[in-house]
């Protein structure tokens, strides 16, 4: 497997006896398993320890070297609300109704008719808590209490946007939330709610505030990382995790836990992407492609490192996998990856990837290829060019094998024809069963709807084994 970072890359064997201690020594609970998702904010593919930096962080590294570590997942989309909104639905986010970035009064929000995974799953008998930065909506009908969450205690969209309000489920308990206490107070009301929840299976997903900025640390983190204040805030992130981890352990319940850990999109201004192309607000793979952790004892092999294609969208259809619980009645675009974690299966068999940016498609990956169709005149949070920003095709598709050109550096569209034409069509098929708004973005933004290759019937993909 290739390494996409620099620099001596750390041995997962000198973890693996460390990670025996996330192991839960009570026996094997016979309730549904408890799941726990921690989501990062603009954390990128290169800012863990596990991928290649040299950030400290062991917690999460003992995390993956006892479960399994995923070089090729992908978020939903290069921004905040919409790869959120596929997280939690397991489709697309151009499907639901966020396909740019919320802010502060909203008169919108995940679309209202859509099923969360919070929705699905207490459905099934789960108690569950949003803890942290929400993102789909500030009205009271799209907080998390309105969708599946019996309790949230968080900002409810970025810590850069204003008024920076703290709530507890629907009431504001301060109008201006200090940041330095943010990572610190989260990480109590999971601990508090891993407690009163042991009894029962629960799911706790918690969306921290950071790294996005501005970046803020307590006094305990602040200026002890020869990273900076960037450095100290993820070093304050990995103490969250082990403090989660650890309360598992104290209330008996890890043996019976999934914990997962990922984040919403590649790193901003700061943060590492590792060798990929591309940050935050891009759909280069620095933009999309993040770290993907998964721990479950006894049920992930440890020391499992897996380059398969995998997305965000496929957390919603694993989870429900896992707990016996029903999934929603519309299709997902995601796909079960249990085979994949528990180390039944090295790849499972999946239809074309597509990469949008607001309410154009602009990529789409197949196996190792990635097409680029289109690109933005400029980055979503720079400078506009004159006369605005503008999504433009390419008049001539690239193509990059992103498993040996992880910087995407050399189109190889002139020597593989076949395969360019291959990913358009599927492109044109898939997007047949799209709101009418997204499949006219994407025939403006091709032009002539001659010049495309026939749709077709797409290749029958075999379902992966169990």
């Amino acid at each position: 497997m290739m390494t996409l970072m620099p620099g001596p890359a750390p041995s997962r064997r000198a973890f693996l006896s460390a990670a025996a201690g996330f192991t839960s020594t009570a026996r094997a609970q016979r309730q549904p398993p408890n799941v726990v998702l921690i989501f990062a904010d603009d954390l990128g593919y290169g800012d863990l320890g596990c991928y290649g930096s040299k950030l400290a962080t062991p917690n999460l590294d003992r995390l993956a070297a006892g479960g399994a570590q995923f070089t090729h997942y992908t978020s939903a989309n290069p921004v905040c609300s919409p790869s959120r909104a596929a997280l939690l639905t397991g489709r697309y986010p151009t499907r639901v109704g966020v396909p740019n970035v919320l802010f502060p009064n909203a008169k919108t929000g995940l679309a209202l008719d859509e099923t969360t995974l919070a929705q699905t799953l207490r459905a099934s008998g789960y108690r569950t808590m949003c803890i942290g930065k929400w993102h789909l909506g500030d009205a009271p009908e799209y907080l998390p209490t309105a969708r599946g969450f019996d309790e949230y205690f968080g900002i409810p969209y970025s810590n850069d946007m204003n008024p920076r309000v703290l709530m507890r489920n629907t009431d504001v308990i301060e109008q201006t939330a200090t940041l330095e206490t943010l990572t610190p107070r989260y990480t109590e009301q999971a601990v508090r709610f891993i407690e009163r929840s042991k009894g029962s299976p629960f799911f706790l997903y918690f969306p921290h505030t950071y790294p996005h900025i501005p970046l803020a640390a307590s006094e305990r983190f602040r200026g002890k990382s020869p990273f900076g204040l960037y450095g100290d805030v993820v070093a304050e992130l990995d103490w969250s995790v082990g403090e989660v981890v650890a309360a598992l352990r104290r209330n008996g319940v890890a043996g019976n836990t999934m914990v997962l850990f990922s984040s919403d999109n590649g790193p901003w201004f700061q943060g590492s992407p590792g060798l990929l192309r591309g940050r935050k607000g891009s759909t280069w793979e620095g933009g999309v492609r993040v770290p993907f952790i998964a721990n479950f004892p006894g049920r992930i092999p440890a020391g499992l490192v897996s380059d398969a294609l995998v997305s965000a969208m496929d957390v919603m259809p694993t989870v429900a996998h896992l707990c016996g619980a029903k999934l929603p009645d519309r299709p997902l675009d995601g796909i079960d990856l249990w085979p994949l974690l528990a180390g039944r299966r090295k790849s499972v068999e999946r239809e074309a990837v597509l990469y949008f940016d607001g309410v154009h498609v602009q990529c789409a990956r197949l196996g190792p290829w990635k097409l680029h169709l289109a690109r933005y005149n400029s980055y979503v949070y720079g400078p506009a060019p004159a006369g605005g920003r503008k999504n433009l095709p390419l008049a001539n598709p690239e193509l990059y094998n992103v498993v040996h050109d992880p910087a995407e550096s050399y189109d190889a569209a002139a020597g593989h024809p076949e395969i360019v034409r291959d990913i358009m069509a599927r492109v044109k098929s898939l997007l047949a069963s799209f709101p009418e708004p997204i499949q006219a973005a994407y025939a403006a933004t091709r032009g002539l709807e001659a010049s495309m290759p026939p749709a077709g019937h797409l290749p029958q993909l075999r379902p992966a084994a169990k």
